[in-house]
């Protein structure tokens, strides 16, 4: 672990004039204090077909996995496990005084099909972060690359509409074909001296609102095998000059989300992937950095979709208080050292499904002002 003390940007929200009330969706940060969320559920969780899109972000280990059960329904105790993981998370974040809520639960075995091609089987309603980015009292649904996850908002609409009817605005990104064109079947993972490929093209805007996350008026993101360039382009056409849009160059031959690489935990305070960030962009200099610990999750446990920095895939409450997951003792003490008030809970099982508190968060409403902190 290695900390740099240094000057903190200014103007602290608890210091910002703050609104009389907050409209039912408004969430302009990672660590204004939340008042809503929504947190996923595991029910009907299916194994997702095989693609490149897989090829090229999934562990190899685990490829044939993918190829042998693709369309096929996770092992029931597997999805219990994590709801129970779930199921407690909500439990804690309701002790906090946030309101949760739960989107519809749904099987996702069931095959589906466009003009141009056919899927056996969805994924699941997990991981909300994914799908849906908050930008202020803005709802954006995302147009994801993975051909399982093309309905996968649906369970989520109903409250979709609640919000929307209670004031938000509500917008779904242009709604993807999905056709060989916009992939690179070719793709292979790029050897040590070769420049850095992606599985997508520039066919047509693609993005995981994963791959993003907000800092005010700035939003940072990465270039990924699940967001390409064009996603990035309609996503800053669409919200405007208000806000600033700005890659974040990682070290990394299969990219997918940023919240396992670069996670601002408060005005002044960021966590970053010692493994994966070389260089931050200069607007962070006068930022306190933390370079997460190494993950303690046991070598044993088997993840299907990602690897073990889940660790640094927090929830933030606040400026203060977070969640993380209770087994990562190294990263605990460190938040503690760092002046955060981590609150733990057991998630190991929901790691499974590639995800953690982040991941399986859509926080809906934050008291807060929107503001520069740069």
């Amino acid at each position: 672990m290695q900390r740099t003390n240094l000057q903190l940007a200014p103007q602290h929200p608890s210091l910002a004039p703050q609104p009389q009330s907050l409209p039912v969706v408004s969430s302009h940060t990672e660590w204004d204090p939340l008042e809503e969320v929504i947190v996923g559920v595991a029910d009907g969780a299916t194994v997702p077909s095989w693609h490149v899109t897989l090829k090229s972000t999934m562990p190899r280990k685990h490829w044939g996995f993918f190829q042998e059960h693709g369309g096929k329904p996770f092992p029931q105790d597997m999805v219990d496990a994590a709801n129970r993981d779930l199921d407690e998370f909500a439990h804690i974040l309701e002790a906090e005084g946030i309101r949760v809520r739960r989107p519809e639960r749904v099987s996702h075995t069931k095959p589906f099909s466009t003009p141009d091609w056919h899927s056996p089987g969805g994924l699941y309603t997990a991981m909300p972060r994914d799908l849906l980015l908050v930008v202020g009292d803005h709802l954006i649904e995302t147009p994801m690359p993975w051909r399982s996850r093309y309905f996968e908002v649906h369970p989520y609409r109903k409250l979709l509409k609640e919000y929307f009817h209670a004031g938000a605005r509500w917008t779904s990104a242009p709604k993807p074909q999905l056709t060989d064109e916009s992939f690179d079947d070719t793709w292979e993972v790029p050897g040590d001296d070769e420049p850095m490929r992606y599985a997508l093209t520039e066919f047509e805007p693609l993005f995981d609102a994963a791959d993003f996350v907000r800092c005010g008026r700035d939003l940072f993101y990465i270039r990924s095998h699940v967001t390409n360039a064009f996603g990035v382009e309609w996503l800053r056409r669409h919200l405007g000059s208000e806000y600033r849009i700005h890659e974040l160059k990682c070290r990394d031959t299969k990219p997918m989300h940023i919240d396992t690489t670069f996670m601002p935990l408060a005005p002044g305070k960021l966590l970053v992937n010692p493994e994966r960030v070389d260089e931050l962009p200069r607007m962070f200099k006068s930022w306190d950095i933390l370079r997460a610990p190494p993950p303690c999750a046991s070598d044993d446990l088997i993840l299907y979709f990602s690897g073990k920095w889940l660790s640094m895939n927090i929830l933030m409450l606040d400026e203060q208080r977070l969640v993380v997951d209770k087994n990562e003792h190294t990263l605990i003490r460190a938040f503690k050292d760092w002046g955060f008030k981590p609150i733990t809970c057991n998630f190991t099982n929901f790691y499974r499904l590639g995800g953690s508190f982040h991941c399986a968060t859509l926080d809906v409403r934050r008291r807060g002002v929107l503001q520069s902190y740069f």
